[in-house]
């Protein structure tokens, strides 16, 4: 069987610890759970090719399904800084920005633009990238940078959009 793309792999890895995994030891190895893997590797397909692809509403959506169901919880998502540079964190920044933050912190700013924070503090400085009012920067503002950046299909690397930016 050959290798998907990483952002399909990451799902699929994902669901299968998460979800078929614990499943599988439940039902004691049944059959049903491998076709189960086989589903969830295609729909993985799919979600990835909306998260990437899809209209603006679709990959929102698509990000939020997966987000609640791989990483459930009772607050908000507030993923550590390495999440942001796997192929699903990339897309999901460049796509809807923090998915529950209006205003994040520019360590967090920075790590989803693949930057240090004191980089973040530089383009607020020169005005590449505005202040928040309520301190941070707005999510949404970084998810316009990363869209106006050149990016590969794969969703491998995202550039800031600037060479000074790091």
């Amino acid at each position: 069987m050959t290798r998907d793309d990483p952002l399909v792999e990451q799902i699929v890895r994902l669901l299968d610890v998460r979800l078929l995994d614990p499943l599988e030891v439940l039902l004691e190895g049944d059959d049903a759970v491998d076709a189960l893997r086989r589903l969830v590797r295609l729909r993985a397909r799919g979600w990835a090719s909306t998260l990437r692809d899809g209209d603006d509403t679709a990959a929102t959506m698509a990000s939020a399904r997966l987000i609640a169901t791989l990483y459930p919880g009772d607050g908000p998502f507030d993923p550590p800084a390495a999440w942001w540079g796997s192929p699903l964190g990339r897309v999901v920044a460049r796509r809807v920005g923090h998915p529950w933050f209006e205003s994040i912190s520019y360590a967090t700013a920075g790590a989803m633009l693949g930057i240090t924070r004191q980089g973040v503090h530089d383009l607020v400085k020169r005005g590449r990238l505005p202040r928040h009012p309520d301190g941070g920067v707005p999510s949404v503002a970084v998810r316009d940078r990363l869209r106006s950046a050149p990016s590969d299909s794969s969703d491998t690397s995202d550039s800031p959009g600037d060479s000074d930016d790091q």
